[in-house]
């Protein structure tokens, strides 16, 4: 079943002299349950998907469905926690806004902090933490008003290779714990391989989709994936398909 669906979504920006195409008749899906990365060149237009989806901005032609309910987490490139909130006021900062800060959401925040080894740094401030602990943290909180889609905006970019590597492993570990499904949007394409169940390959802009990949690598986690033997073929494939390569017609 499906959760997200782009149907031939255009969207044109205006300004006082021109107009930019930034989306042309893009259409995919996100079925339930499905971990799936969008990487593209540089300025295609990947942030604007992540913005469509949460009604930030409004399609200019084309439809943009989502089901059963359809709320959506956002998990932002850089944590972004309130330096004099404690972490669990980080945490439940979501609920607080929505005002749906009662006891049962309290309990299931405190639940998911306990899960996932925060809870003992509840009543410590974010200069306390790591820059991977403060990730978990912005996940927890995302997961804390119980989204149906998490959307993840290049969330590893402000980190150092050996800490993005072990963040990866954490977000990826607890969104298919969670069983949520998730949109990451990424420059990385070894990042893409070694989290998504799936990837779409965006054109240049106007985005449109060039190729949909599934990377067939099961539940491992990011890190062994990475030491999957056809990880590399993977990588030179996408490669080769966003640099415009006409010989990397197929995945071989």
């Amino acid at each position: 079943m499906s959760v997200l669906r782009f149907d031939n979504v255009s969207k044109v920006f205006f300004s006082a002299t021109q107009e930019t195409v930034a989306l042309q008749n893009l259409s995919f899906e996100v079925k339930n349950g499905e971990f799936v990365a969008i990487i593209g060149p540089s300025g295609c237009g990947k942030s604007t998907i992540l913005s469509l989806i949460c009604g930030l901005i409004e399609p200019t032609s084309g439809k943009i469905e989502t089901f059963d309910g359809g709320s959506v987490g956002y998990m932002l490139q850089r944590d972004h926690l309130f330096e004099w909130r404690t972490i669990e006021k980080n945490v439940t900062l979501g609920l607080e806004i929505k005002k749906l800060l009662d006891q049962s959401n309290l309990s299931f925040v405190r639940a998911l902090m306990e899960k996932y080894g925060i809870a003992e740094f509840a009543n410590r401030y974010p200069h306390e933490l790591s820059g991977g602990m403060r990730q978990r943290v912005a996940l927890i909180r995302t997961l804390a008003t119980n989204p149906q889609l998490l959307l993840l905006d290049e969330p590893f970019s402000a980190l150092d290779f050996q800490t993005r590597l072990a963040v990866c492993d954490d977000v990826h570990r607890v969104i298919k714990s969670e069983n949520k499904t998730a949109l990451l949007v990424t420059h990385d394409i070894s990042e893409a391989i070694s989290m998504a169940d799936r990837i779409i390959v965006l054109t240049k802009r106007p985005a449109r989709v060039l190729v949909e990949h599934v990377t067939n690598l099961g539940q491992e986690t990011p890190l062994k994936r990475r030491e999957d033997k056809s990880f590399g073929k993977q990588f030179e494939y996408l490669y080769h398909q966003l640099n415009g390569d006409d010989n990397a017609k197929t995945n071989s």
